[in-house]
């Protein structure tokens, strides 16, 4: 995403303007565009594509990429898709047990010492290392929507539409690629979490 975040003169509008136009040219009523600081992402609660700044005011190949990405989930819930539903309703059960998993795992040694018994020690561990093979786990189920997104939604809009010319294509590719792999970065990174605590509880 970083590779192709110049602005480029040629570009007729910005990330925000495009998803503006999009949300348009397929009725999502009630769906609006705003800037947040905590990432590109499309809230179904709210009914709101957040795009960061630099993707909503940039006239980059990724600022279009992302802006088309985020709303094609926001055409995944206008399309009432079930992956999404699910998604969000895991979202939240998974946010509220990583939660309780992280202050499960920092507070088994405490209990440890306290009690001087190994029973609530294990309880406290397993409680958190399945919090974090739950949210593990969520990443991996959300691969599909972010696909969709991708390449089922935003890219067949970005050709058909003809918002960018053809040489840019496989940079278009690249980047919406780099969108729909977000959550399997982030399972990955969930992965090597519980690896670290697994041998860190072992010793």
């Amino acid at each position: 995403m970083k590779r192709y975040a110049d602005n480029l003169p040629s570009m007729p509008g910005t990330g925000g303007e495009l998803a503006q136009h999009l949300i348009q040219q397929f009725d999502l009523d009630g769906v609006e565009v705003e800037v947040t600081e905590i990432g590109d992402h499309y809230d179904p609660a709210q009914r709101k594509v957040r795009l960061k700044e630099e993707n909503y005011r940039g006239r980059s190949l990724t600022a279009v990429a992302i802006a088309a990405h985020e709303v094609g989930h926001a055409i995944q819930h206008d399309r009432g898709d079930k992956r999404l539903i699910a998604r969000t309703a895991l979202a939240q059960f998974a946010d509220r047990a990583g939660r309780v998993s992280a202050a499960a795992i920092w507070l088994a040694p405490i209990i440890g010492l306290l009690t001087r018994h190994p029973v609530p020690v294990s309880v406290m561990v397993s409680l958190g290392l399945a919090g974090l093979l739950g949210r593990m786990l969520l990443h991996m189920v959300t691969l599909p929507l972010e696909w969709d997104a991708s390449f089922g939604k935003a890219l067949p809009i970005l050709t058909a539409g003809r918002y960018l010319p053809a040489s840019e294509q496989t940079a278009v590719v690249r980047i919406l690629r780099a969108a729909a792999l977000t959550y399997v970065a982030a399972a990955l990174a969930d992965v090597l979490n519980l690896a670290r605590w697994a041998v860190l509880l072992r010793r």
